[in-house]
């Protein structure tokens, strides 16, 4: 039986180079060496506690020092994490701990309210994370276990909570040769992390792109974390700077936000940053080409899920880049265009054909947590089926058009929204968009741009139409548009186009 842990990614470089500093939050600063002792200590209060080999713990903690001393405490333990997202609810919450069957929530003292009512609903045993909490007195009490417990590659690592948003809440159940294999391939392969590098962790470490590719394959590089717990635009410049920071992870919306706030200062107080990558939604052309501009340097962007890892496919430099694609797959991985054929199975497409995409490789999950009618609905002929439309041109790049669900068919004709968004955000007075679909007696459905302006700018609703006519088909520009201080955000940092929908079909 072949054995591996994700507890690897940290008890390696802690080996290896155990003075070098792992983790910045704030004033704090620890090394590979600190870290890995005291993550191994609160695995042996995990123990102490009860907790055994492939028994379930749920995590819920922000970007501060306690997420990943508690992950990578309940690995060592031989346990499964279940990261928990912080704008949960407590009814939610309960979901997450009921389904996923933990059978103790660790949980930061900014979300000890809701941590408490669903960990009393459930019968589950909170402790709080941080100074003074009564898990970090038996941390410190407890002889830190000398190792991790051995675990078989395909044994569950983490469980990822899927978003909901076609109904109740999924657990993705991820290998530690899912993780550890992701997080080598990022760093290593797809885009040369190196020791000294310095990267920026403002994505939530809850979600899958911000755990793998800002924590897990940093750290598989021996490279610094620089964690901020909230982001800001315009303190993450100012930490970057401070910092030393050269590697920036963000999605669509940090983008915008980065090129909003770099324009109120001067050059001379902008980081110098050797690698970006994008991801958790597509970003558009005219960001990427803004950001590029100000910050000077290539954006990569790339794609993925909680099922795969999360990293599917990214642009990296062996093959070049495409604006607007999302590159190739990464080592080991395929992603390939496809449609169901009349059996159900996976039926590949020729190059330029739209269609679903499809991944395999050492990426794709174990499956649905106690739902096997959902993993056999998702993975046919060992496809992972993703409910993305997209195309693979000549060259081997990627582009998703857009998600199934988010398709609009007006008056009969498909229209992408994502189509729609890279036009609007070329407009001057646009800062970000969203275009969604509302019902419409006559058409089936109405295109609807949902805008938010751009600093300093007053912009018409009728105007914003006329302007589309004359860069959209008659069926792709926006009849109706609405305006919005901001667009609302899910956990990680996606815009949630079904709130749109609930709040402007009434409307």
């Amino acid at each position: 039986m072949a054995t591996l842990s994700l507890a690897a990614i940290l008890a390696e470089p802690a080996r290896r180079q155990p003075d070098r500093t792992a983790l910045v939050e704030g004033e704090l600063r620890l090394s590979f060496g600190e870290l890995w002792e005291q993550a191994r200590a609160q695995a042996a209060a995990l123990v102490g506690l009860g907790v055994a080999p492939g028994d379930r713990v749920a995590l819920m903690a922000p970007n501060t020092a306690e997420f990943p001393r508690a992950y990578y405490a309940i690995l060592a333990a031989g346990g499964v994490v279940v990261p928990v997202h912080l704008l949960l609810s407590a009814e939610e919450v309960e979901h997450v701990l009921r389904d996923s069957g933990a059978t103790l929530l660790l949980c930061h003292p900014a979300q000890a309210e809701t941590g408490k009512a669903a960990a009393a609903a459930t019968g589950v045993r909170m402790l709080t994370l941080g100074g003074g909490g009564e898990f970090e007195t038996l941390a410190g009490a407890a002889e830190p276990l000398p190792g991790y417990v051995t675990r078989a590659a395909d044994d569950p690592a983490v469980v990822f909570y899927t978003s909901g948003t076609t109904g109740v809440p999924k657990g993705a159940v991820l290998s530690h040769l899912n993780l550890v294999m992701n997080a080598t391939v990022c760093a290593f392969d797809a885009h040369d992390v190196r020791r000294d590098d310095v990267a920026l962790g403002a994505l939530p470490l809850f979600h899958a792109f911000g755990q793998t590719v800002s924590m897990n394959a940093t750290w598989r590089a021996g490279a610094t974390l620089v964690l901020l717990p909230r982001f800001d635009a315009a303190r993450a410049i100012a930490l970057m700077a401070a910092e030393g920071v050269n590697t920036f992870h963000g999605v669509p919306t940090m983008y915008v936000n980065l090129v909003a706030a770099a324009a109120e200062i001067t050059a001379a107080e902008l980081p110098t940053l050797r690698l970006c990558v994008s991801g958790g939604a597509s970003l558009p052309v005219a960001v990427l080409e803004r950001f590029e501009e100000a910050f000077g340097v290539p954006v990569y962007e790339g794609y993925g899920l909680s099922e795969t890892s999360p990293t599917a496919s990214v642009n990296q430099p062996v093959f070049g880049t495409k604006a607007g694609s999302i590159g190739h797959p990464l080592w080991g991985v395929d992603v390939e265009i496809a449609r169901a054929d009349v059996e159900g199975r996976i039926e590949l497409l020729p190059t330029g054909e739209l269609g679903e995409v499809v991944v395999r490789g050492h990426n794709v999950f174990s499956g649905y947590l106690g739902r096997p009618e959902a993993t056999a609905e998702a993975v046919v002929d060992g496809w992972f089926r993703t409910g993305d439309l997209g195309t693979k041109d000549a060259d081997g790049f990627l582009a998703i058009v857009d998600r199934k669900k988010d398709v609009i068919i007006r008056g009969g004709f498909n229209v992408y929204p994502r189509e729609v968004e890279e036009v609007l955000m070329r407009h001057p007075d646009v800062a970000h968009v969203a275009v969604i679909g509302l019902p419409d007696e006559v058409h089936g459905e109405e295109i609807c741009a949902v805008v938010v302006a751009a600093p300093g700018s007053a912009p018409d609703a009728a105007q914003i139409t006329e302007w589309s006519k004359e860069h959209l088909g008659r069926h792709k520009y926006p009849r109706r548009v609405e305006f919005t201080g901001e667009l609302p955000l899910g956990p990680s940092m996606k815009v949630l186009k079904r709130e749109l929908r609930v709040t402007y079909s009434g409307a």
